[in-house]
């Protein structure tokens, strides 16, 4: 698959056809690849909430398709994505699946010293901003928009993989920057596919900004400001 897609981006400058199809192989790419780093971060957290195979496989395949379908049905891009080619859902259960014996043998919990999951989310996350911001772009929409459904499609998966294993979705609480890095990355995108760079490498930039900057957030605990209001707190009243 990599020497095919170098070929075809090597045409690009006098086959519009060969456009086309380079910028679908590497919509595809980014997809599989976001699919298979969100199933893993799906599975992770199932296997820590203690679900069992079932809860593991759904958990995983759910959270590998969300934010890709979030930003289909936002576009208006129907069927979504993984209904049209149901393998998007395959990949993400079996990537779910491979989780399983690891938890079993305890290898797992060697993997998760190293931030698996956080890992797994960041990955996924940069992946699918960049997919989401070229359908945005091929449905239509002006690049404001299209940065705003890429930061939707990257962190949609990871709020519905919090939300069904009973968790605050983590983007709000001590969000780590992932909207931030997230929008970051867009717009980068979204900027260099103005200039002369070319697609493949204008994708790998945003994604090695976005995979980047969590990285070091999650390793630095670089945090997010914070609100605290105490319940107890009562609004001042004024002087009657």
């Amino acid at each position: 698959m990599g020497d095919d897609l170098l070929l075809l981006i090597a045409q690009t400058a006098t086959n519009d056809q060969a456009t086309t199809t380079a910028v679908s192989l590497l919509q595809s790419v980014l997809e599989y690849a976001g699919i298979i780093a969100f199933a893993i971060s799906g599975a992770l957290v199932a296997g820590r909430r203690r679900m069992d195979i079932v809860g593991v496989v759904m958990l995983g395949s759910i959270v590998a398709v969300g934010g890709g379908t979030i930003r289909d049905v936002l576009v208006g891009s129907l069927p979504v994505f993984w209904v049209e080619d149901p393998t998007f859902v395959v990949v993400g259960a079996m990537t779910a699946l491979a989780i399983f014996p690891l938890a079993r043998t305890g290898t797992l919990a060697v993997i998760q010293h190293f931030r698996l999951v956080q890992l797994s989310d960041a990955a996924g996350m940069a992946l699918f901003v960049v997919a989401g911001v070229n359908v945005a772009l091929g449905a239509g929409a002006n690049n404001l928009a299209a940065i705003i459904v890429g930061v939707i499609s990257g962190i949609g998966g990871g709020v519905i993989r919090d939300v069904l294993a009973n968790q605050i979705p983590k983007v709000f609480v001590r969000g780590h920057y992932r909207a931030s890095g997230a929008f970051l990355g867009a717009a980068l995108y979204v900027f260099l596919l103005g200039t002369s760079v070319s697609r493949v490498l204008a994708a790998a930039l945003a994604v090695a900004l976005i995979f980047g900057f969590r990285a070091f957030a999650i390793f630095y605990g670089w945090d997010v400001p914070t609100v605290k209001i105490t319940d107890d707190a009562e609004p001042p009243t004024s002087p009657t």
